[in-house]
C-alpha cells in the first residue's frame, strides 16, 4: 500500500474528517507486542482497562494502591519503557474478551486481577472469565455503566467481586478509590473528581477537558505516569502540547457540526452527523443548537450517541445497535460492516446506512412507564 494515502500528517483536513486513522487499514497484530508480553510476564497484579481517562485513572489508583513505582516521563516520549509490577491491557467493549485471554495466557498463576471502565453488551464478551478465575488468585471489577442484570449476575456466578457505582453520580475512578483498601492523599480524590467532571459531562472544571484530551492524544502509560506524578494539574509542557494539538481538534469538530442534519422523532430533536472528530464537544454544540439528543457517527464505523436532560435513553437506542452505556452517554458499533466495499460505501456517504439505523433506534424505543408503571401517551 502506498502508505502516502493514509498518512494523516499529510491529508488535507476535509479528507481526514471523513476517513478513519491509519491504525485501522494496518492489519492487527497477531496477539500482543513482545513488550506488552513481557510486562505480563512479569505482572503481580494487572489491570484490564478502558483506554480513556477514567480507565486509566483507575490504573493510576490501582498502582499507587499497589505501591508500584512511579516512572519519570517526558511528553515527548512515544512509549515509556514500563519495569513496573501493575501491567495495563487496553481494552474496550468490543474486544474485552481478547483482553481477558491475553491474561490468562501471559500473566503468572495466582495474578490480581482489575477489570475497569468496561460493560460487557454479551454473554460472549465474559466467555473466558471462567478460566480467568482459575488461573488468577483474585478478580475484581470496577464500572458505573449501566449493566445488564442477568450480565451482571453472570459475572458475580463467575467468582468475580463486581461493583458498579451509580452511573448519573460517579465514574469509575471513584469506585476504584472508594473501594480500594488503600488511603489515597488528596492528589488522587481530586484527581478522581476531575474524571468524574468530564465523564458525567459535568464541565465544571477545565481541567477535566485537559485529562480528556491527554488521554485521547497520549500513549497510556505516559497518561497513567503523568497523573500519578502531577494529579489533575498537568505540567506545562503537556498544556503546550495540548493546545497545539486542540487547534485541529475544533478545525475537525466545526466541520462535523455543519454536516449536522436535524431529525424530530417522536418529539425528540436528534441530530446526527458523520466525522473523526471529538465526539463530546460536537454534540454538545448541537444541544445548544437545539437538539434533545445527538449521534456521531465515526469513519471508523462505531458511534457516539448523547442525550441531554429532555431525553435519557440514549443507552437504550445503543442496546438495539450492537451497544450500550449511559442514560446521557452511549457508544455502539452497528453490525453493518461485511467487507471494505461496505467501509468504501460508509465513507463516500458520510454515514449514511450507519446513521439510519441508528435513528430506527430512536423511532422503535417503547414509550416511557411513568412512576406507576404506567405507559404514558
Amino acid at each position: 500500500m502506498d502508505e502516502t494515502l493514509i498518512d494523516s500528517d499529510t491529508l488535507p483536513l476535509s479528507r481526514k474528517s471523513v476517513l478513519p486513522g491509519a491504525g485501522f487499514f494496518t492489519p492487527d497484530r497477531e496477539g500482543p507486542s513482545e513488550g506488552r508480553i513481557e510486562r505480563l510476564e512479569r505482572a503481580e497484579t494487572v489491570v484490564v482497562a478502558d483506554g480513556d481517562a477514567d480507565g486509566l485513572g483507575c490504573v493510576a489508583l490501582i498502582r499507587e494502591a499497589r505501591e508500584d513505582p512511579r516512572l519519570p516521563v517526558s511528553v515527548d516520549d512515544d512509549e515509556i519503557e514500563y519495569e513496573g509490577t501493575v501491567p495495563v491491557v487496553p481494552a474496550s467493549p468490543h474486544n474485552l474478551s481478547d483482553a481477558l485471554e491475553q491474561v490468562v495466557e501471559y500473566t503468572p498463576a495466582g495474578v490480581e486481577v482489575f477489570v475497569c471502565d468496561l460493560c460487557p453488551d454479551r454473554e460472549s464478551d465474559v466467555a473466558p472469565l471462567a478460566a480467568l478465575r482459575e488461573h488468577a488468585a483474585s478478580v475484581t471489577w470496577f464500572d458505573h455503566h449501566q449493566w445488564d442484570e442477568a450480565l451482571a449476575a453472570l459475572v458475580r456466578d463467575a467468582g468475580v467481586d463486581l461493583t458498579v457505582g451509580e452511573s448519573d453520580e460517579e465514574c469509575t475512578t471513584d469506585v476504584a478509590l472508594r473501594e480500594l483498601a488503600h488511603t489515597f492523599d488528596d492528589q488522587y480524590r481530586d484527581l478522581a473528581a476531575v474524571t468524574r467532571d468530564h465523564d458525567l459531562w459535568l464541565r465544571e472544571d477545565p481541567r477535566s477537558d485537559d485529562l480528556a484530551d491527554f488521554a485521547y492524544w497520549a500513549y497510556y502509560e505516559l497518561y497513567v505516569e503523568t497523573v500519578r506524578e502531577h494529579g489533575a494539574d498537568l505540567p506545562e509542557s503537556v498544556e503546550r502540547y495540548l493546545e497545539e494539538r486542540r487547534i485541529e481538534k475544533q478545525a475537525l469538530i466545526d466541520q462535523a457540526v455543519e454536516r449536522a442534519e436535524m431529525h424530530t422523532i417522536d418529539g425528540v430533536v436528534v441530530a446526527a452527523t458523520y466525522g473523526r472528530c471529538s465526539q463530546n464537544e460536537v454534540c454538545e454544540t448541537l444541544r445548544e443548537r437545539g437538539a434533545d439528543a445527538a449521534v456521531v457517527v465515526k469513519p471508523s464505523g462505531s458511534a457516539s450517541i448523547r442525550g441531554s436532560d429532555g431525553f435519557e435513553r440514549a443507552h437504550e437506542v445503543a442496546k438495539q445497535v450492537n451497544g450500550g452505556g449511559h442514560p446521557k452517554a452511549a457508544g455502539c458499533k452497528p453490525d453493518i460492516y461485511d467487507d471494505m466495499l461496505d467501509y468504501a460505501h460508509h465513507w463516500t456517504t458520510r454515514g449514511a446506512v450507519a446513521k439510519q439505523v441508528i435513528l430506527d433506534g430512536f423511532r422503535n424505543l417503547p414509550p416511557e412507564q411513568d412512576d406507576s408503571g404506567e405507559r404514558g401517551e
